[in-house]
């Protein structure tokens, strides 16, 4: 006689699948830590995490990542061009200030 079992939906989720449905849908995780002593608060920290895909994250309207240089090379080039142009901006007045003398 030959042993069969039933495939559960819980046995057939793998991780992959568990991970896809978390970056498809997204997950916040929230928590605070505070520490006090004698009615006086010492330390408060607040800690919000979001788990998602960037396609859900640019969804919902979250994306710094794309303006932090040392994440973005595009955001490092547009930080280098207005730090060009202002010290650009500062030599002509320079310049002129020079060619009034």
């Amino acid at each position: 006689m030959e042993n069969r079992r039933i495939t559960t939906s819980t046995q057939s989720t793998n991780l992959a699948d568990i991970l896809e449905r978390v970056l498809d849908k997204g997950i916040v995780i929230a928590g605070d830590i505070r520490i006090q002593l004698a009615d006086v608060e010492l330390l408060n920290i607040k800690i919000r995490l979001l788990i998602a895909s960037v396609d859900k994250a640019k969804e919902i309207g979250i994306n710094w990542w794309e303006r932090d240089s040392y994440l973005s090379s595009k955001a490092k080039d547009l930080e280098l061009s207005r730090v060009n142009a202002k010290l650009t901006k500062r030599l002509e007045l320079l310049e002129e200030k020079l060619k009034k003398k």
